[in-house]
């Protein structure tokens, strides 16, 4: 064998070599991106199953379920697309079930009480994690902009809501202990966390009634009633519970203005 045919013998053998690394290299690429875009679906369906979860069910109207059921979908779609050795089909199914019974009026989920710090920050967090999920599905086109600014402004009143939640059981509990000075100071900070939303009727309505409440317990402490009179008179605490289920105030409010 001459020189010349050596020399192109091992050309041959460093670009087949070449070549095989270059494809082994983009395979392995391939493959990772894929695991990757799997992770981040996967995720995505986490997140959105676990927020619809767990927000308190009083928190939830039709249209934020239909949100998160809405990402729910979207990230099996794209799970089944990359065929992901996950339960997607399952997924589907139970996403598909909880959609309909939704549409239906028929998904009906316990109401929670924010009766510790501990938990208002908590209800806080998923609800931020709720705001940047429909920020990001306007961001990328699934959601229109009046669609994102309706439910983005109305998960930032829930936010004010939750505050404003943990001041009125405190509250509660002060009048029950009999220390209404401190009861009226939770409700003013109630108050002032409702005030945050001022576009939003509800909100309103609920800093008018508290201002109401705060005359009633200021009437109370100045004649030296007890506890039981007052909390005879607190019918804010009994509207306060229902508050979300007002479907007359909620006719009237308009979260697009």
């Amino acid at each position: 064998m001459d020189t010349t045919t050596i020399v192109i013998v091992l050309a041959a053998i460093v670009t087949i070599s070449i070549v095989v690394i270059v494809l082994s290299q983009m395979r392995e690429k391939a493959r990772i991106e894929r695991a990757r875009k799997v992770t981040a679906q996967e995720d995505a369906y986490n997140r959105a199953q676990r927020l619809l979860s767990e927000i308190p069910g009083q928190y939830l109207t039709a249209d934020l379920k239909l949100l998160l059921i809405k990402r729910m979908e979207e990230a099996c779609s794209k799970l089944a697309a990359l065929k992901a050795n996950l339960p997607v089909k399952k997924w589907q199914e139970s996403t598909l079930q909880i959609k309909n019974q939704i549409l239906e009026k028929q998904d009906s989920r316990p109401p929670v009480k924010i009766d510790s710090p501990e938990k208002s920050s908590y209800v806080k967090e998923l609800l931020q994690n709720l705001f940047k999920m429909i920020e990001g599905m306007h961001k990328s086109g699934r959601i229109d902009a009046g669609t994102a600014k309706k439910n983005l402004k109305y998960v930032l009143f829930l936010v004010h809501k939750t505050h404003a939640d943990l001041h009125v059981f405190q509250a509660r509990d002060y009048v029950r202990q009999n220390q209404i000075r401190k009861a009226i100071h939770a409700y003013h900070l109630a108050s002032t966390e409702m005030g945050k939303s001022r576009d939003n009727p509800l909100a309103m309505k609920a800093v008018k009634s508290f201002r109401t409440r705060i005359k009633e317990l200021e009437a109370l402490s100045n004649e030296g009633q007890d506890t039981a009179s007052a909390e005879s008179q607190s019918k804010l605490d009994r509207e306060w519970d229902t508050f979300l289920h007002d479907d007359e105030w909620k006719k009237k409010a308009d979260y697009d203005d």
